[in-house]
């Protein structure tokens, strides 16, 4: 279960998000669900480096704190499917932000494999586009 850190965030708006949306795969899961409804197994798919248990721990923690609905179909064999909420929406401009920032200064180092900040040694720029 997530651990929050404190009960109120007068002070850093930034500590409280974090909170809810921190995580190894917290924003990836939703940056998925961004795409429409996926099964358990979808999700999966789409982050392979994630184990089940983790997948599990961090779509419960995000239904928990309202960004993500669970609906379970009874039938056999179970099917569940994993949405974003309304509030769980409201996240789109923060992760298209995330992923443009990621492909714009990220992307084209670390599939270079390039450690970031190693092109500046070559006198590249810093920020180049990849």
């Amino acid at each position: 279960m997530r651990k929050q850190r404190h009960q109120n965030y007068t002070n850093c708006p930034v500590e409280a998000a974090l909170d809810v949306v921190g995580g190894k795969w917290k924003a990836v899961i939703l940056f998925r669900l961004l795409e429409g409804t996926k099964r358990f197994n979808q999700l999966r798919r789409l982050l392979p480096n994630v184990t089940q248990r983790m997948m599990t721990n961090q779509l419960r923690e995000l239904e928990r704190d309202g960004l993500v609905r669970r609906k379970v179909y009874a039938q056999v064999p179970p099917k569940v499917e994993y949405s974003l909420t309304d509030l769980g929406k409201t996240l789109t401009p923060a992760l298209h932000e995330l992923r443009k920032w990621g492909e714009e200064h990220m992307l084209g180092r670390l599939e270079g494999g390039e450690a970031v900040g190693d092109s500046t040694k070559r006198g590249q720029s810093p920020i180049s586009a990849p």
